[in-house]
């Protein structure tokens, strides 16, 4: 929206309507210019094109890793790579051992 167009439709709006007592002195200039120091939208097209790249590329890196993933043939488990066993073993390590304070 083209904001100069925003501003006149703000103020034939706020003309049309009899100012009350509870609205402070001013308020419509500071309401635009706050409208008038906000980025432009034009100005945010590089920001976009940066951030549609990014994702592009995350997205590639995704697939990528995925298909390697799954096309990567497994290694044959061993029975001393079981991950569970380990897992308990090392839960269990300081169960296992003799109290040495005695």
């Amino acid at each position: 929206m083209n904001l100069a167009e925003l501003q006149k439709k703000l103020i034939a709006a706020a003309r049309t309507n009899v100012p009350v007592d509870h609205v402070p002195y001013a308020f419509e200039k500071r309401v635009t210019a706050l409208l008038a120091s906000r980025v432009a939208a034009e100005n945010m097209n590089l920001w976009v094109r940066g951030l549609w790249r990014a994702a592009v590329s995350c997205v590639a890196i995704t697939v990528l890793l995925g298909a390697w993933a799954v096309l990567n043939p497994a290694k044959a488990a061993t029975a001393g790579d079981d991950l569970s066993q380990n897992f308990e073993s090392t839960l269990l390590a300081s169960v296992d051992q003799p109290d040495q304070a005695q």
